[in-house]
């Protein structure tokens, strides 16, 4: 993403003007734009207009135009989208609705749709007409909030969206016996760029096997052809095959003897980049468990979603060893919050989405409480399957710098009001 220009006041009120580059950034607008934000970009308007005879013509004019929010729609999400654009989706939703926005792999496949009403009127649209902006790559916004809405979160998704470098790129294969998800994975999605089924007739004792080596002769073609496809090889800082089985094994010797026949420079070059991982299933939601290895850990351990798979899956090993430390749900985080509890903060982007305002300001509120505390705070992306799996675990969890029994928590404040109700009919 390109800042084009940025004016946020002391108040936290103002206006930044973007330049989305890639498909990701379309995922940052949609984090970024909330209800009643003005937003301000070009539009095509069909305008009618009556001669003095009474006749009407229509024509199509370019404009700029400034809308008060009122929807927000995702173009991957758009199949799968209820009439409330701001309702959770599901983690087999953001699966499907990922490989939508990449059914191209050229950047520039993914649109935003944000309706609302006109919020300034000029010579073609009256103030108050109902308007839906389409948000697409390479073409400028201007984004503006009231006072307080340009808050920690928001902004620090600006530093981050807008720092250069920050791809580090995984391409993986998720693959089995005939089947294969090719995927790119960036700091905040999860893209599956093609899907492939090859069916593979079953080997039958005393009959050829003719069929079923032909079938995988064929699959490792198709995986090959998507391989060289959809990875610049060159740019990309790991490279993952898994399987449950040998399958990866299988592909990875194809896809080096063809690049050898085909004389492929790139892809010999990048031997060294190849990582053949063990995978629960061929199904993309193994990529947080893959993630998670130390292997990957090891060399993208500075990277945004490698640390959220660790943190994850440290998460899980910990409500099953100290469940005292680890706590989930928005009360229970909020009370460990209070009490200064909280070491490290997990909490989807999902959450930041809310309609509400308020509900809004009391996360954000969270987040810097955590950090004023000393707490590390990472922000999950629902576009990545840890992101899906934290959703699964009410989009909030918390690992504990000490032990902590909500259980006497919650009875220690009921003491505590019951103290203070007392006090108070004392003094009345």
């Amino acid at each position: 993403m390109h800042l084009v220009r940025q004016h946020i006041e002391k108040d936290g009120s103002g206006s930044i003007t973007l330049r989305p580059q890639e498909d990701e950034d379309m995922w940052h607008a949609y984090n970024l734009i909330q209800e009643g934000d003005l937003l301000r970009a070009s539009a095509v308007r069909r305008v009618q207009n009556e001669t003095a005879t009474g006749t009407t013509t229509s024509r199509r004019v370019h404009t700029k135009l400034t809308i008060q929010v009122t929807k927000v729609l995702y173009s991957a999400l758009a199949s799968n989208s209820s009439a409330d654009s701001n309702a959770a989706p599901t983690p087999e939703e953001l699966t499907t609705s990922a490989s939508t926005a990449a059914a191209s792999s050229s950047s520039g496949s993914t649109t935003l749709h944000v309706s609302g009403q006109v919020a300034e009127e000029n010579d073609f649209v009256k103030k108050g007409a109902f308007h839906t902006l389409d948000l697409e790559v390479g073409r400028d916004f201007t984004l503006i909030k009231g006072p307080g809405e340009w808050d920690s979160v928001a902004t620090e998704r600006i530093r981050d969206m807008t720092e250069l470098g920050r791809g580090a790129d995984i391409g993986a294969i998720v693959c089995g016996e005939g089947l294969a998800n090719i995927c790119l994975i960036t700091n905040h999605t999860t893209i599956i760029r093609q899907r492939i089924d090859v069916p593979a007739p079953r080997k039958r004792k005393g009959a050829s096997s003719i069929g079923a080596d032909k079938a995988h002769d064929k699959f490792l073609a198709q995986v090959y052809a998507a391989f060289v496809k959809h990875f610049d090889v060159d740019s990309l800082k790991v490279i993952i095959i898994a399987s449950p089985g040998f399958t990866k094994e299988a592909v990875h010797q194809y896809i080096l003897d063809e690049a050898v026949k085909q004389g492929n420079k790139s892809i010999l070059s990048a031997r060294s980049k190849f990582l053949l991982l063990h995978s629960p299933s061929h199904h993309v939601h193994s990529l947080a468990q893959i993630l998670a290895s130390p292997e990957v850990a090891a060399q993208l351990k500075d990277t945004k979603f490698a640390r959220e798979g660790v943190m994850l899956d440290k998460f899980n090993k910990m409500m099953d060893s100290e469940p005292l430390r680890a706590w989930y749900g928005e009360e229970h985080v909020s009370k460990a919050v209070e009490r200064a509890a909280v070491d490290k903060l997990l909490i989807s982007d999902e959450i930041f989405r809310s309609p509400s305002v308020a509900r809004r300001k009391k996360f954000v509120t969270l987040v810097e409480d955590v950090k004023r505390f000393g707490g590390e705070v990472l922000i999950f992306s629902s576009m990545h399957e840890s992101g899906q799996q934290l959703n699964g675990l009410t989009g909030i969890a918390a690992l504990l710098s000490y032990p902590l029994d909500v259980e006497d928590v919650l009875e220690q404040e009921k003491v505590e009001q019951e103290t203070e109700k007392q006090l108070g009919e004392i003094s009345e």
